[in-house]
């Protein structure tokens, strides 16, 4: 992989909706070379998909509640933790998984409508499966900061304070 081609994915990782006028300036390539690259990335899988942050504490109509759930596993001979993890992503309410160090092996990101939803997805479809040895859930009670976005609307005072 080239230079420029990693410049590319950076700036695209960073900010999906950049025009390619703007981005073969920044790369100092043209607009073809660039709608190229961008084309293969997608066509080889590199680029997996495109998607917008949102706050949706600003939009009264959705109510949702997020879980982050630890949960230690059993892997299984031949296949480690990638016959259970997927068997785990395929849900619906699963929206990230990660296999991890430490205490518990994988780490779930799960959104449901409310507690109760989030906890009967943990008593009936995690914790039901072989592998599943134990798990820990966490709910997100406030967002700060996601992918590199800070959430927090704060109207800072910029005066220079002033003291007699």
């Amino acid at each position: 992989m080239t230079n420029k081609e990693k410049e590319l994915l950076l700036l695209l990782e960073n900010e999906g909706r950049m025009p390619l006028d703007k981005l073969a300036k920044m790369i100092d390539l043209s607009e073809n070379e660039i709608s190229t690259m961008i084309q293969e990335f997608e066509k080889k899988k590199v680029i997996l998909g495109y998607s917008a942050i949102i706050d949706w504490s600003k939009v009264n109509t959705t109510e949702t509640v997020t879980a982050m759930i630890d949960v230690k596993v059993t892997p299984k001979r031949g296949v480690g933790f990638d016959e259970v993890a997927e068997r785990i992503y395929r849900f619906k309410e699963v929206k990230a998984l990660y296999l991890m160090s430490g205490t518990y092996d994988l780490s779930v990101v799960i959104e449901g409508k409310s507690m109760n939803e989030i906890a009967k997805f943990v008593s009936d479809k995690l914790s039901t499966l072989d592998s599943v040895l134990s798990t820990t859930t966490h709910f997100q009670l406030k967002k700060y900061k996601h992918d590199g976005v800070v959430f927090e609307d704060r109207d800072e005072d910029h005066r220079i304070v002033v003291s007699p």
